[in-house]
């Protein structure tokens, strides 16, 4: 949702301009076209932009890929947890693993393992892992101790349902399930290139990654943040976990070491930019909208990028990132 709601917010025309012409001429790369997963991302909801300046044919092949992968990784995710015995905590897990989620690292996941040469077969227990760990975070986020949100995805949080206690199991469930999806389910691929992406994971959500993001986040509530810190909470916090996802599918997909860095630096910038967009959309968007609570980190008083910069500057280093990303694919 925030990639789609940035870029035809604040200049819709520009950016398709160039999604088009990288489309029709995508930088001649090995990674060129991964240019494309950003478009795919960012055109996931133009039901709410400017249709008349909406290309048919792009607008078709975007949607029929996200619609696609979607479609198959909401598969995976099901019968990767079927409700069993004990029933509660597999229904809280379901509750938040099967919600109406846009995917995004799945999918990222999935695409990256493909530009280098493999196929989905061989990323989507890692992409159901990603969507694991996921949903774990955004059920420990809401909790009471945390941001004590009650509303995500448009629907009540999973500690308002099912309790805080199951709620907190629910979300050690789900990531204890990532990683033996990982290792259990993964096919085709070497031991090595498996044991380097759980790696790369448990690297990226520990306290070097996700972890690491939130402790400075929770320090720094109603406190001066400097442009230095604000990165470093985003950075780890959400940028970690997006760069996993393109290098753990990369490295399921047999890339080398020069190209799964390259890949790195690129998901970066997007998880990046997610984070901004979100900031964004937290002070200028309905809870309606969002699925989640509006101007949540206005009332916690948490430092964003549109409190330390202002909406203006917040959506042009916005446009930073997105040409930082393009220039990292060649």
């Amino acid at each position: 949702m925030a990639f789609s709601a940035l870029f035809w917010s604040f200049n819709s025309s520009f950016f398709l301009k160039h999604s088009i012409n990288h489309l029709k001429n995508p930088p001649k790369t090995p990674l060129g076209h991964l240019y494309l997963s950003t478009m795919k991302f960012a055109s996931s909801n133009l039901k709410q932009t400017n249709q008349a300046q909406e290309a048919p044919s792009l607008a078709f092949q975007l949607k029929e890929y996200m619609f696609t992968k979607l479609k198959q990784v909401n598969e995976a995710l099901e019968e990767a947890v079927p409700l069993q015995q004990p029933i509660k905590i597999h229904e809280a897990m379901r509750y938040s693993l099967l919600g109406n989620g846009k995917r995004m690292c799945p999918i990222l996941c999935i695409a990256s393992c493909e530009l280098v040469g493999g196929d989905e077969e061989l990323a989507m227990p890692m992409a159901c892992a990603l969507e694991m760990v996921h949903a774990m975070s955004l059920i420990h986020d809401d909790l009471p101790c945390m941001d004590n949100d009650d509303l995500r995805r448009g629907k009540p949080t999973n500690h308002k349902v099912f309790g805080e206690c199951i709620a907190i199991l629910a979300g050690d469930a789900l990531l204890s399930l990532a990683f033996e999806h990982i290792a259990s389910k993964t096919k085709n691929v070497s031991p090595d290139c498996v044991v380097r992406a759980i790696a790369e994971l448990g690297s990226a959500i520990g306290s070097r990654g996700v972890v690491a993001g939130q402790i400075v986040d929770i320090d720094s509530e109603g406190k001066e943040v400097s442009m230095k810190t604000l990165e470093y909470i985003h950075v780890h916090k959400t940028a970690k976990l997006v760069e996993a996802s393109a290098v753990c599918g990369a490295i399921m997909g047999g890339a080398d070491v020069a190209g799964i860095e390259r890949l790195r630096k690129y998901a970066r910038s997007i998880g990046l930019l997610y984070q901004v967009v979100d900031d964004i959309l937290d002070v200028t968007k309905s809870s309606e909208e969002l699925g989640k609570t509006a101007g949540k980190d206005l009332a916690s008083n948490k430092a964003t990028y549109p409190k330390l910069m202002g909406i203006d500057e917040a959506k042009k280093f916005a446009a930073q990132l997105v040409e930082q990303a393009k220039r990292r694919t060649c």
